[in-house]
């Protein structure tokens, strides 16, 4: 009797069914010893009788599926306690054991795995999208304390998208679509091919039937053709090959059924084109030979212009390494071929699980291992974004690595997503990096923080002291680390801000009924905090400076004056500088600057909003006389504010150009133009533009109203 029936033969009757069990044995025990194997079977023991009358929609037991996702981590090499775990992973949600029954048979270290799998169903969420943030969030965290998590959370996916038929419609769609934004991006970035390119053509298949069929039928119709084509090159390498006494093998790589799909979405290409795509990937022993294949393929065939890429030199950011390049084939057909080590194919292959199968020693320098825990610990920081729905959505940005190579100038290699700008590059340095930033340097020569990074460029970072992130920053930054610590710092700051000027607008507003914070005492404050329900002073301006609640009103409640006896308005005036930060903003409807009557409006969550006191928008906020603050501008104010004029010119050539030099002239920024109207004589245009004050204004007008080919000059107001 061979060993796996000897350990059959142990169970109990209702657990001695083969849901897939032997097959698993028999891989276990090539390559773990006999006392893991049997706890392995302990596991299976436990979970078997802890689902004992369960089954999937399909009908089979559903033990079957836990067995099936240990057979996936087991075929990967991993160890004793991942497959435990695997066994495992769903008792806890699914059937009365405990996460402390788990612990007390296995161990701590197979409770902790099974814990970061298990889903947050006990917990009440206001939304499914919450829910499914929140679960994701644990997962993830879970996963920087152990990578196995996720590899567990994989493999179980895996089953459940390949026994999806049995689902409804609406919940197949779904969960598909959630395996190609989320899991299938998570293998990829972890470097395990094998999970992300099954990931991805069932996900394929799920969500896009139709269109799944129409491929498959087409991949199946070129293939004859292809075979003998594929048959031809492959043997053309092989001899080239034994001709130079290179070891290796030459595969020819099937088509991946998404990667058409996609490839024919982004690029607008016909299938014809993409199928007629031959693939190879040819296996050698060291290096040296990568390079010495290179060289022989592009003998036999002529490569494409600006079609090689060395990942050998420079790994993607997930460990990968090969040599890609793009020939041209017979009739001229390209000819994809990676060329690489066997150890760089194991890689590829398995990722992150790849350091599993060598010895315990060798994990911490596996270089696939070491890039992905380098990735986790950015997750450490990005958890503290807020809401979880925040964190997945700043995770799915780091999902899709499609990478750039950048230098620092000591010479570092830093991977970053496309598109990345010299931000994304300043906090992937540090954060405070990041957070001082005020110039950058590409190549040597000065660029605007907004300029996109392109491979092998070598970016420097001039940073200043007191110097902060600007919230404009988030509409072109690209990595999560960039775009949380950006949320971050503006919360910060924002809160800052808002205590400051709560505590101001209060002062006033207590001078007005002859008293002062200083006047209150301790003890009437405390007290009031308490009626408010508020821990502190700083909660209480907090709001009063984001306009959530009013200082006139508070200012009666803590000196006790009666609400309905009040009937004299505030004179309370806050003086306003233009530097007050994120809680004093200026409205876009009228533009107010340094010189104009204006008046502030308590806008709830957003602190005091300025008006001038002839906004057509004034109307419609009279209804709430006790939101509104008398406001004035400080003397000698030393910065720009926005403003508008309209311009109506005749219609000749040049006459834009002249516009805005005659403005330029002036010693003011154009921030934005746009036509608003054009008739055949006549055009009306709108310039956006920065000025000092009511002064710097009226000069620039009178210039462009002195111009020859312009009719009438106004300040816009809504």
């Amino acid at each position: 009797m061979d060993y796996a029936a000897t350990l059959l033969a142990k169970l109990p009757g209702a657990s001695r069914r083969d849901h897939g069990l032997r097959r698993l044995i028999e891989t276990l025990e090539a390559y773990l010893p006999e006392e893991q194997v049997e706890s392995v079977m302990h596991a299976y023991e436990f979970g078997a009788a802890a689902h004992d009358g369960q089954k999937r929609k399909s009908g089979e037991p559903y033990i079957s599926h836990p067995v099936a996702v240990a057979q996936e981590l087991a075929d990967m090499h991993l160890d004793s306690q991942a497959i435990t775990a695997a066994i495992l992973h769903d008792v806890v949600e699914d059937t009365e054991a405990s996460l402390a029954q788990i612990e007390e048979n296995f161990g701590p270290e197979v409770a902790g795995l099974v814990d970061g799998v298990s889903k947050l169903d006990q917990i009440q969420f206001r939304s499914r999208a919450e829910a499914q943030a929140e679960s994701f969030r644990k997962m993830m965290l879970a996963m920087i304390e152990d990578i196995r998590v996720i590899l567990v959370k994989l493999a179980d996916r895996l089953h459940n998208m390949q026994t999806l038929d049995a689902m409804p419609a609406d919940k197949k769609a779904r969960i598909a679509r959630e395996t190609l934004d989320i899991y299938a991006p998570i293998a990829n970035r972890l470097g395990i091919n094998r999970f992300k390119v099954m990931l991805e053509d069932l996900g394929f298949r799920h969500l896009y039937p139709m269109r799944y069929r129409v491929l498959d039928r087409a991949l199946r119709r070129s293939k004859g053709s292809q075979r003998q084509m594929v048959k031809k090159i492959t043997e053309e390498f092989e001899a080239t090959l034994a001709g130079e006494n290179i070891g290796g093998d030459v595969i020819g790589r099937e088509k991946h059924l998404y990667s058409v799909y996609r490839k024919m979405s982004e690029k607008k290409r016909l299938l014809s084109d993409v199928v007629d795509v031959y693939g190879f990937r040819i296996i050698v022993n060291d290096v040296n030979d990568c390079y010495k294949v290179l060289g022989l393929v592009h003998g036999l065939y002529k490569p494409m212009p600006g079609r090689f890429k060395d990942y050998v030199a420079i790994p993607r950011i997930n460990g990968y390494q090969s040599l890609h390049t793009t020939l041209f084939g017979p009739k001229g057909q390209p000819l994809e071929v990676q060329i690489r080590t066997r150890d760089m194919d194991r890689v590829a292959e398995s990722g992150v699980a790849s350091h599993w199968q060598y010895k315990a020693e060798e994990k911490s320098d596996a270089t696939p291992q070491r890039r992905a825990r380098d990735w986790l610990a950015n997750l450490a920081e990005l958890q503290s974004s807020g809401t979880s729905e925040e964190f997945l959505e700043s995770v799915k940005v780091d999902l899709f690595p499609d990478k750039i190579y950048v230098f620092t100038p000591k010479g570092d290699i830093m991977p970053l997503p496309k598109g990345a700008t010299t931000v994304d590059f300043a906090y992937s340095v540090h954060t405070d990096i990041g957070n001082r930033c005020v110039a950058a340097k590409i190549d040597r020569g000065l660029v605007p923080l907004r300029t996109p990074l392109q491979n092998g460029q070598t970016v420097e970072i001039v940073t200043g002291r007191g110097a902060r992130p600007n919230p404009n920053w988030l509409s072109f930054v690209r990595t999560a680390k960039a775009r949380t610590a950006i949320r971050n710092h503006m919360k910060t700051m924002r809160s800052s801000e808002s205590v400051d000027l709560g505590k101001r607008l209060l002062d006033r507003s207590l001078k007005d009924l002859d008293s002062s914070l200083r006047k209150i005492g301790k003890t009437r404050m405390s007290s009031a905090l308490d009626e408010l329900g508020l821990d502190n002073n700083e909660e209480l301006f907090e709001q009063i400076g984001l306009g959530e609640r009013l200082a006139p009103l508070t200012a009666r409640f803590l000196v006790g004056v009666n609400e309905e006896g009040e009937t004299e308005p505030s004179t309370a005036s806050l003086v306003i500088a233009g530097t007050e930060g994120m809680v004093v903003s200026y409205a876009r409807c009228c533009h107010p600057i340094p010189g104009d009557d204006v008046m502030g409006y308590l806008s709830s969550g957003r602190g005091i909003v300025i008006h001038r006191n002839n906004c057509g928008n004034l109307s419609n906020f009279r209804k709430q006389p006790e939101k509104w603050i008398a406001v004035s501008w400080e003397k000698d104010i030393d910065r720009d504010f926005n403003s508008q004029i309209q311009v109506e010119t005749l219609n000749k050539p040049g006459v834009l150009a002249e516009v805005a030099a005659t403005i330029g002239d002036g010693r003011s920024n154009i921030e934005q133009v746009s036509v608003l109207g054009r008739h055949e004589d006549c055009s009306v245009l709108a310039f956006m533009i920065q000025v000092r004050d009511r002064i710097h204004l009226a000069q620039i007008m009178r210039s462009v109203r002195n111009m020859p080919n312009v009719i009438r000059v106004t300040r816009d107001c809504a």
